[in-house]
Formats: C-alpha cells, structure tokens, sequence
C-alpha cells in the first residue's frame, strides 16, 4: 500500500534503440509467418550490433518466407539506412540460425482431440496485468508519459520536423504522488541521437518546447521540472553501434514501468500459444475491465501456468484497497467470466493474426488501435453486472 509523498520514475525507449529494434525484428519474423500459417509456432530471438543481425529460435510452420529479407526490411523501416550509423539495413550482414521446436514442449502444446486434450501452455510461468484510472488509457502516469514523449520523437524524425534526428532516443519522467495520486513532475530526462552539426543548445530547446511540454498534461507544467536533454553533452553513436541490442530485453518498458508487476517473460518474437505472451495481454485485459467498471481504482491480475496444462494453475486479483466490492468476490466472476485457457484467450482476443510488429515499439499497452483488442473494454458492464450477482 502506498503512503504518504514520494517520486516515482519510468522510461521509455524508441523503435530506433538496439533493443527496441530486436523486438521489431523479431515481430517481424514472426508477423511474416502468421500471414501464411496462424498456427505457426515461433520463439525467435534477435542480436543485433555493428553492422551484423542474427537471429535465432525455434520455428515450426509451414510458411516459406525469406528471413535475411525480413531482418533488413525491419531495420530498414526503422531508418537505419546509413552505413555511417553502423547498421544498415540494405548493407549489414544477416546470420540465421533457426531450429524446430522441440518435440517435447510440442506435445505438452498440441492438442488431441480423442485423447480430449486441449492446447497446452506453452511453458510454466506467472503473468501479471495492472490497470489504474491516472490516465484514459488506465495506464500508469510515468510509463503514458514517457511513452508520449518517445513517439512524439519519433514522429517529429519521420516527418523531418528537423533534420538532425536519429533512430536511438530515450526519455524518463519522474512524477510526484501523493498516496496513489498523482500530484506533480519533479523531473523529465530525454536523451536523443543526433547528427554531428547541432549544438546541445538547438537540441535542448527543441526538446523541451516542442517535444516534452506538448506530451504533460497542461496543469502539472510548472517552473520547478527539471529537465535533463542529453546529459552527457553528446549522443551521435547511438543504435547497434553504440550498444548491442537483445530482444526481450526491455519488459519493463513493453509493460508498466514497473509500476505494475512482471513475471519475467518476453513477449517479442513469441506465437500466442507462448503465455509469456498470451497471458500476458489477457492479464491485462481483465484488469482493465475490472477498472474501466467502476469496480476498483486500480487493479493487479496474477495468472499462472504450468507446462502443457490447459487451466491455468492460479488467478489472482488485488485492487490494493480500491475495489468495491471484495477481491475475493471479484476474482470468483473472472474466473468464470472470462477463458483463461491458452485456446481461449487465443480465440477472444483472436491473436492468430500478424499484428505483433506495432507491439514491438510505444508499449504494449495502453494503446487504442485496433490490433490491441486486450485494451478493449467493452464487456465493461456486463461484467459488473456478474459481479453484482
């Protein structure tokens, strides 16, 4: 339970950063081979550094695809396409070494019909979902804002606002709470690649008037922020060349900022029979559901799987003090309301479709287009309705 005035920090990081652009990769090959067969079983895991992409992992499908294409068209899109930046997509070297699945994990997963055998999780693990009312995302404040700050960067690159942006950026925004309200900002950090001919000072003003202030809300801009553009004075290596990039390697940032819990799973690069992944986004569908229902102000949803199992072993709800009703009465209706198998939670949020490659950038929540069907809430009510008996 939170109490009394602290600061709490979350980051964010762009499409453009090392491991931003694994994820993308990653999705991308996964992305590819849903296209031709949703039933496709992918675990694929990217490095990137100078000038090199290697990708590895397990793949079962029978998808013909052409994965050296899909590596650089990924980081081609992503505008790395300057041999100068020390990847270019047109130019780099592509290693590929993918495997089958194991035929041990595939039999925990496949499902046997005469035996009445449903689809099996993918592997054990613990997945959580959180959901608050800080934001109309119901998202976190630090992890909205951030977010906000790193795609408004993006944005302005693409659409050459200015001409000295690169790929790799990075933003941090620290706001004061009260209990679980948020109250102020006590600091924003933003740390952006650049060209060699800009001054820190043309960076820092741009950065702060037309990237930062647009992303706060109105009434909690205030003279006392502290604002750290580029700290270090210089950020023109950036990318795969300044640091080697890792899919997976950011869940914090794909998440809640670490506001809400993580299991330790990744989602990149992951098929849906994957629960890492798939029950993941389900956690966080019903949590959202239980606070876009007036039945709590915020909400955690732990859910647990074991190998080849089906049900998943244990559900989880804590409101942290802010339900309505109890959690205990609450946890009972989800369990019967929504399907928390592998195969259901496929089925009602229908991730059989190669929608994973704008997951890979801006988070994998929060967000309202229309392949995020885990942040639809309209089930809202009838669900409270159930709960009310």
């Amino acid at each position: 339970m939170a109490s009394g005035k602290y600061v709490f920090t979350s980051e964010s990081v762009s499409m453009g950063h090392p491991d931003k652009l694994a994820d993308r990769i990653s999705d991308s090959v996964l992305d590819a081979l849903l296209a031709q067969d949703p039933m496709s079983r992918v675990a694929c895991e990217t490095v990137v550094t100078t000038g090199l992409a290697l990708i590895v992992g397990e793949i079962t499908t029978k998808a013909i695809v052409n994965y050296a294409d899909i590596v650089r068209h990924a980081i081609v899109d992503v505008g790395y396409t300057d041999d100068e930046w020390g990847i270019n997509g047109r130019t780099c070297n592509v290693m590929v070494a993918l495997d089958g699945q194991s035929p041990d994990i595939a039999q925990g997963v496949n499902e046997d019909n005469s035996a009445g055998k449903d689809i099996g999780a993918g592997d054990q693990g613990l997945m959580f979902g959180y959901a608050c009312n800080d934001t109309p995302e119901l998202m976190p404040l630090p992890i909205a804002l951030a977010h906000r700050i790193t795609n408004r960067l993006t944005d302005a690159r693409f659409n050459k606002d200015v001409n000295w942006l690169r790929p790799d950026s990075k933003s941090q925004v620290s706001i004061i709470y009260d209990e679980y309200q948020p109250i102020g900002i006590n600091n924003v950090v933003v740390s952006t690649q650049h060209s060699p001919d800009v001054t820190h000072s043309q960076i820092k003003e741009y950065v702060i008037e037309k990237i930062i202030k647009p992303c706060l809300p109105p009434k909690m801009i205030t003279p006392d922020i502290v604002y750290h553009i580029n700290p270090t004075g210089n950020f023109v290596v950036g990318g795969p060349h300044g640091d080697s990039g890792l899919t997976g390697r950011k869940i914090i940032v794909d998440t809640y900022g670490g506001w809400g819990r993580h299991g330790g799973g990744a989602f990149s690069g992951k098929d849906p029979t994957k629960v890492d992944r798939s029950a993941a986004y389900m956690a966080r569908h019903v949590a959202k559901t239980i606070v876009a229902s007036g039945l709590a102000d915020r909400c955690e949803v732990q859910l647990a799987y074991a190998i080849g199992v089906s049900e998943p072993v244990s559900v989880r709800v804590d409101t942290q003090g802010s339900g309505k009703v109890s959690d205990e009465r609450i946890c009972q209706v989800v369990k019967e309301f929504f399907k928390l198998t592998p195969r259901g939670i496929i089925e009602y949020l229908d991730l059989r479709r190669p929608i994973y490659v704008k997951t890979s950038s801006g988070g994998h929540f929060g967000r309202n287009e229309p392949e995020f069907t885990w942040e639809n809430t309209k089930n809202a009510a009838e669900f409270a309705k159930a709960v009310a008996g």
